[in-house]
């Protein structure tokens, strides 16, 4: 067994956020902030975030509601813009949705009229028309399909199909776009615990397997440690910032049953919970 003395976190300092450094950088979050403002009040959401993800990694990042994580992961797809700093994917500043940066959803956002292959299909379609031909169109949203072990539902709609199948249609969609990052928010929070269970470890397969870069928006401790290279995490709002960052040192691949006693898995999984409870505890509005 790995001897475990101590874990790489990277603590904050008192007055700016940590920057996580890498030789790499292939995406990288340089000095964001972010703010709305609404009937003349401005609120700040985020405020110097750094943070540099690499290359097939996969990294998660949590908090307590209204820390800003889906507001940081809006501004990775291009859904909302900066206010300032910028967010650069392989040195290429982000300022617009692209099929690059794929989104998975909290809400599976199946077209209800379409089959489960026709949703995928929609998506190859508009990214690879003129690269790929009709059937070898069909070979890629079957073999997504595959991956997420839905072929045998591609003529059903998505009212036929369980909540835990939408997702998996919803990520079989999003990987068929080939994107160089896989955004998911929550993708899972709305699933009963063994479908969720199900599912994350599909999403370790296909990570494993892919090699593909994920960064997932969680606010389940255990979902993090589980699936995660590295966790981010939030303090928490307005002006939310990167708290601490906890390498997450377990081999791949990770089996679920053996994770529930590894040593390893427990002090990371301490270490977050110290985080959120001990010194960021959510405080509910009065």
């Amino acid at each position: 067994m790995e001897n475990v003395t101590k874990l790489p976190v990277q603590p904050i300092a008192p007055s700016a956020a940590p920057e996580v450094k890498s030789s790499e950088a292939y995406l990288r979050m340089d000095h964001i902030s972010k703010s709305f403002t609404r009937a003349g009040k401005t609120s700040q959401v985020l405020k110097d975030v750094n943070l540099t993800i690499n290359k097939g990694e996969f990294v998660a990042i949590i908090g307590h509601s209204g820390c800003g994580k889906s507001t940081l992961l809006n501004l990775i797809a291009g859904l909302t813009q900066v206010t300032t700093g910028a967010v650069l994917l392989e040195n290429r500043e982000v300022n617009a949705p692209g099929p690059e940066r794929a989104v998975v959803f909290q809400n599976h956002s199946l077209l209800p009229w379409l089959t489960v292959y026709d949703n995928v299909s929609l998506a190859v379609n508009k990214v690879f028309s003129a690269k790929k031909s009709r059937a070898e169109r069909h070979d890629w949203v079957m073999h997504n399909l595959d991956l997420v072990q839905m072929t045998h539902a591609k003529d059903k709609r998505p009212s036929e199909v369980s909540g835990g199948m939408k997702q998996r249609v919803g990520i079989a969609r999003a990987l068929s776009m080939e994107p160089k990052i896989l955004l998911l928010d929550e993708p899972f929070g709305a699933l009963d615990a063994l479908t969720r269970a199900h599912l994350q470890d599909s999403m370790m397969e296909i990570h494993q397997r892919l090699g593909n870069t994920m960064l997932m928006i969680t606010h389940d401790v255990d979902e993090a440690v589980l699936l995660s290279d590295r966790i981010v995490m939030m303090t928490n709002g307005p002006s939310a910032m990167i708290g601490e960052v906890l390498d997450v040192p377990l081999g791949r691949p990770r089996k679920r049953i053996e994770m529930a006693s590894n040593p390893i898995y427990l002090k990371c999984r301490e270490s977050v919970l110290k985080f959120l409870y001990e010194r960021h505890g959510f405080v509910e509005a009065a």
